[in-house]
Order: structure tokens, then C-alpha cells, then sequence
């Protein structure tokens, strides 16, 4: 799965999207003309207006009618779907609010959630994104799920209650994993704006319907049949939006279908929960009253199977399990959705990598407490765009041999306060102190105290295991209010600025959860694109560069070898001369204003940008952990997932 390539195909995939769109919107206006002559000018005017003799003008082409037209369209449709868009502002949550999603506690002791919040958060850590929400729909029997988002940054999980609890972990895992391949592949942004676009259409059909009850004072009122006018017209419109929607979703099920498989190594898990889909009466339908609306978005046909194939938003399951299992016979195993799978399978995992003696989940065989040496990159650098069952061991291992404090200390609003305040904390026993005061003035005394509590198993993580237990903490963090909100980003400020400098762990930490945060509280929303040519960013590209060849190597020779791997590669691409900075000049103020503008340049330079890092980083033939965590912390920086850094086996 390579992350720029399917971003790069999700950009073509809506340029030909506002291409029939625009096709359609053009055939819209016509219709609705032609409707509007006859009416308003052709045989209804002259017939009860002029009686036997002919109207002023009885001409087919009314330039003024037709752009009368052309503008009332426009405006219902764009004004539609800018309410639709607007309400979807939020991202991933609004449609989970939508389908009526109820969100998941983070603490919560249910053992079918906790099964599923685990799952969500090894595919998290194994792909290199924030931890998302997870929303359940309790009121669907069906086995179903969507991930849905602008960015990662508002991307959620939703699955059904049949989902949670008839899938075992290796089937649930599946369907997990086919989310994510949504996440990863840019999916998500598409399939929001396609609600939006249908949306819009379909408001032509509702004024209809209300022209259409209008009488007036006028016994002949040509308004009733503008109404009916619209209201066929926009029913055609939603007819060819839905089949757009219905051809852009299915080609992405077999590739996301795919890469669960690739990411799981596993095709018996992804399989079952097809075949139990098969076998389950409600299957994968929903009843709620706006599934259809999202129903490209999900893991299985949400809705009634259409009359025609070309109006199904998904492959036939035969074809899609087949596509994974050849020796699929077509006969489905009957699933009784009153029963629910064995308790010890819901909670234990079955996947035959799991059970097979895995290396310890850390590079070189080390677990949080203890150093990384440094890591290989021959091998390594194969890894960046494309997670593999090792990261999901290495996922799941992390997660498992955090202590349990920390880890119930994330799933909580406070406690995941507490346990961001602690990663913050100076060995330093006066400085310390300094900050446990800054923590009870801002917040409160509880969370001093709590802070303090954690303080210990927290300063014993090791530096690589800090950033993915940021990560968990996320999920917990975004169900702060937003007064919490504000007085956590006002401590985490005041704590890493205090004693007057910021070190390398600091800045990324308060990148990362910043970034993911403010577009919850603070309404951010992902930078519009400015850069097409990698010469617009050159300059940022040098501080990049160079800030990484800094921190990775210790003498004037080897810190211009690495910076010249990297300038080597760009420079292939552009005939543009990078140059080598000094220090004080890619530090960290400079680094974070060019992740800033890298940040709205098209993903092929980012690609081109993260390689050429990845290069620099490469240098020296190891990844040394400070150099893992900045390249990992640029690429979420610039919206591009990255898996961890694992030894080879």
C-alpha cells in the first residue's frame, strides 16, 4: 500500500468527479431551461394569456430566462451542498452523530468495546496515525463499520453492534484493517464531499415538492408545474449522483479489501466477516433513516440491494471473498445474530502470526524501559508508506507491556492530562517542582496529585515508547470540554516554556498533540493546497534537511554527507541548489514555519520531500531513536502516516 500513490489517486478520482458533476449540474440547466420556456413562454403562456394569438416572442433561445435558470440552480445546488458540507465541519463525528453512533469510552469495562478499542488502537500505532474515536451503533444488528474524516486528525471508527460483538478478534481485526486502508488511502475526504454534492442535488427535489403545493391567488399559477418540473429533473439528478457514488466506492473495496489482507496477513479473519455477512439474515443493512445517504461509505451494503448492479455501492460478497479465499464455494454458514461469538474468542486472538513465537516487540529486543540501538535502514527504509504484519506485532506488544497505570491513566480525560503533564516533568528535582505548581494553578490540585502519582512509571518509558503512548492518549484527550481544553493547552505551553528552552522530545510532543487537537477544539481545518512545484518550498526544504542532519551525525564531514543524500535526491527532481544551514538557522522555530508551508504543498512533494529526509537519515547506514522520532514526527506534520521504525527480522 503506498500512501501517495492512492492520495494521488484519490485526487483524480475527484477530478473526475467535479467533471460529471459539472456534466450533470449542465444537463440540469438545460432540462430545467427547456421546462421553463415552455412554461413561462411557450404554449401554457399563450394559451391563458394571449388566447388564440401568438406570444411577444415565441423563440426558442431566452438568453435572460436562461441565465435566470442557470443562476436558481446553481445557487440551490452550491447552497445545499455547502449546508450539507458545513454540517459535516466536524468530520468523522458529525457522521457518526448522523448514523447515531454512540462514542466509546476510552475506560470503558465492556469486554466486547475493550476487544474492539485494543484492535483500533494496534492498527493505529502499526500504521503511524492518531488513535480515533470509536463509535458503536447499538441499534444495528448487522454486521457494518465506516471510517470517516477530513484527515486523521477527525477520523473515526464506527461499527455496528453486530460487528462488536458476532465477529471474533480475528474477523473484527479484518474489518478494522479495511477501514484503515480508507484512512490511509485518502478515501475519506472523497467520500464527504460526495454527501455533500448529492445533498445539493436533491434540494432541487424539496423546493419542487414545496412549488408544487403552491397555489397563490392566481387560478392559473405556472408554479405547481415548475414544481413537478424540479421535482423530476432533481430525481434524475440524485439517479446519475448515486450512480457516480456507487462506481467511486466499488473500485476502492477489492484495493481496501487488499490491503487489510497485506496488513493482517491473515485472509481467514477478513474472509469470516464477509461469510458471516453472508449467513446473517440482517446481513450488513442498517435500518437507520439516513443510511443511505453514507452508504458508499461502508464495510458492507448498508442498504436494500439495488435493482441494477451498477447502482450497488459494493462488489457481490462471493466476488469480494474469493477475491481473498479462491476455494470459497459460495454456500454461506447460517449465523443466528441472537448468539453471539464465544466469549474466549471475542477476546482472544486467532490470527497464525500470533501464534507463532514472536521477537520482542521492540528494535533490538528491548521493551520501554530500556535504549534502542540503532536500527538497520537497508531493510527498514522499505517500510515507511506501507505498515506489515510486523508493525501490528510491534503495535500490539507496545501496548501490552505499557504499565497498566499509564494505560488506564490514557483512557481517561484527566488522567490523560496527568500522564501528558508527567512526560513533560524535568529530572531536575527544582525544576520539577516549578511545574507541579504551574500544573495546580492552572488545572487543579486533583491532577497535581495525580501527575505526581504517574510521575515515576513515566519517567521510565523509554524515549521511543513516549511518543505511540501520546497517541493513545489522544481518544481520551478530544472528550476534554473545551474550557479543559484551554486550560491543558495554557499548562502544556507554560510547562514546556517554562525553564526557557525547548528540546527536540518537547516540540514534538506539543506538534503532534496540538495538531490533532486543535481541529476538534479550535475548528483547524487541513491547509488549502499553494505549492505544486517543489521550487516554491525549496528554502523549506533546506531547513528540513538540515535540521536533520544535525541531529543525526556529531562531525562538520558527516553532517555534509548526510545533508547531500538528501539534497542529491531533490536536486535529481529540479535543477534547484540546496544548501547546507548552520545550526541557528533550521532550529526548532524555523523547522516547525517550514513543516507549516510543506504542509500545503500537493502529497507527490511531500513524498519527494519525506524520501529526500529519509535519505539524510540514511546516511550513515542506521537509524539512530532521535532520528526515527523527528522523520516520524515530520510525516505526521505533513498529513502522511508512517509506520514505526522495526528491526528487520
Amino acid at each position: 500500500m503506498d500512501f501517495f500513490a492512492q492520495q494521488e489517486r484519490a485526487k483524480r478520482n475527484t477530478t473526475v468527479l467535479i467533471g460529471y458533476f459539472m456534466a450533470g449540474v449542465g444537463a440540469l440547466i438545460v432540462s430545467l431551461y427547456l421546462v421553463a420556456t415552455v412554461v413561462f413562454t411557450g404554449t401554457y403562456h399563450r394559451r391563458h394569456y394571449y388566447g388564440d394569438a401568438p406570444p411577444p416572442d415565441s423563440t426558442l433561445w431566452h438568453p435572460q430566462l436562461f441565465l435566470g435558470v442557470a443562476f436558481f440552480t446553481l445557487a440551490v445546488i452550491v447552497i445545499g451542498s455547502v449546508v450539507k458540507t458545513m454540517e459535516l465541519a466536524s468530520g468523522g463525528s458529525a457522521v457518526a452523530d448522523m448514523m447515531d453512533g454512540d462514542l466509546v469510552s476510552s475506560n470503558t469495562t465492556d469486554s466486547d468495546e475493550r476487544k474492539l478499542l485494543n484492535v483500533v488502537e494496534e492498527m493505529a500505532i502499526a500504521s503511524g496515525v492518531p488513535v480515533p474515536s470509536v463509535y458503536v451503533m447499538r441499534r444495528e444488528s448487522g454486521i457494518n463499520a465506516f471510517a470517516a474524516g477530513h484527515s486523521t486528525s477527525d477520523a473515526v471508527v464506527c461499527v455496528t453492534r453486530g460487528c462488536m460483538r458476532l465477529l471474533t478478534r480475528d474477523e473484527l481485526q479484518g474489518v478494522i484493517g479495511h477501514e484503515f486502508s480508507h484512512i490511509l488511502n485518502g478515501d475519506m475526504r472523497l467520500n464527504l464531499r460526495l454527501m455533500g454534492i448529492i445533498f445539493g442535488i436533491v434540494c432541487l427535489t424539496t423546493i419542487g415538492r414545496i412549488l408544487f403545493q403552491f397555489s397563490g391567488n392566481e387560478r392559473k399559477n405556472p408554479l405547481p408545474f415548475v414544481g413537478l418540473a424540479l421535482i423530476i429533473l432533481g430525481a434524475v439528478g440524485a439517479f446519475f449522483g448515486h450512480l457516480i457514488q456507487a462506481a467511486v466506492s466499488r473500485q476502492r473495496e477489492f484495493l481496501a479489501d487488499a490491503s487489510s489482507v497485506q496488513f493482517t496477513r491473515n485472509p481467514a479473519g477478513l474472509a469470516g466477516a464477509l461469510k458471516k455477512i453472508g449467513g446473517l439474515s440482517s446481513g450488513s443493512r442498517l435500518h437507520s433513516a439516513r443510511a443511505a445517504e453514507a452508504s458508499h461509505m461502508f464495510f458492507g451494503s448498508g442498504v436494500e440491494s439495488p435493482l441494477f448492479a451498477l447502482f450497488a455501492t459494493h462488489p457481490p460478497l462471493a466476488e469480494r471473498i474469493r477475491a481473498i479465499d479462491p476455494s470459497f464455494d459460495g454456500n454461506f454458514p447460517v449465523i443466528d445474530e441472537n448468539l453471539m461469538a464465544e466469549p474466549l474468542l471475542r477476546g482472544k486472538a486467532t490470527n497464525p502470526l500470533e501464534r507463532i513465537p514472536s521477537p520482542i516487540p521492540f528494535p533490538g529486543g528491548n521493551f520501554p524501559g530500556m535504549p534502542v540501538p540503532p536500527i538497520i535502514t537497508q531493510a527498514a527504509m522499505g517500510q515507511m508508506s506501507r505498515p506489515t504484519p510486523q508493525h501490528l506485532r510491534y503495535a500490539d506488544g507496545l501496548r501490552n507491556v505499557i504499565p497498566e497505570t499509564l494505560r488506564a491513566c490514557a483512557r481517561e480525560p484527566f488522567g490523560a492530562s496527568a500522564l501528558i503533564y508527567a512526560l513533560l516533568l524535568s529530572t531536575d528535582a527544582t525544576e520539577r517542582d516549578k511545574k507541579f505548581d504551574l500544573i495546580a494553578q492552572n488545572t487543579s490540585i486533583t491532577i497535581r496529585q495525580e501527575t505526581i502519582r504517574i510521575l515515576p512509571e513515566a519517567a521510565a518509558m523509554a524515549q521511543h515508547a513516549k511518543l505511540p503512548l501520546v497517541d493513545l492518549a489522544l481518544p481520551a484527550l478530544r472528550q476534554l470540554s473545551q474550557e479543559q481544553y484551554t486550560q491543558f493547552k495554557k499548562t502544556l505551553d507554560q510547562l514546556i516554556d517554562s525553564d526557557g528552552h525547548v528540546d527536540m522530545f518537547e516540540y514534538l510532543l506539543r506538534k503532534i498533540v496540538l495538531r490533532h487537537l486543535d481541529a476538534k477544539f479550535s475548528g483547524a481545518r487541513k491547509p488549502t493546497v499553494q505549492f505544486y512545484a517543489l521550487k516554491g518550498v525549496a528554502e523549506d526544504c533546506d531547513v528540513l534537511l538540515s535540521a536533520l542532519a544535525h541531529a543525526g551525525q556529531d562531525t562538520p564531514a558527516a553532517i555534509a554527507d548526510a545533508f547531500q543524500q538528501g539534497a542529491a535526491f531533490l536536486s535529481g527532481m529540479v535543477q534547484i541548489n540546496f544548501t547546507l544551514l548552520p545550526p541557528d538557522h533550521c532550529g526548532l522555530d524555523q523547522l516547525d514555519a517550514s513543516l507549516n508551508r510543506l504542509d500545503q504543498a500537493v502529497p507527490q512533494i511531500k513524498k519527494n520531500v519525506l524520501t529526500a529526509c529519509a535519505k539524510v537519515v540514511a546516511a550513515d547506514g542506521i537509524i539512530q531513536e532521535s532520528e526515527a522520532e523527528l522523520l516520524r514526527t515530520i510525516a505526521e506534520a505533513l498529513d502522511c502516516p508512517m509506520p514505526p521504525f522495526v528491526q528487520p527480522e
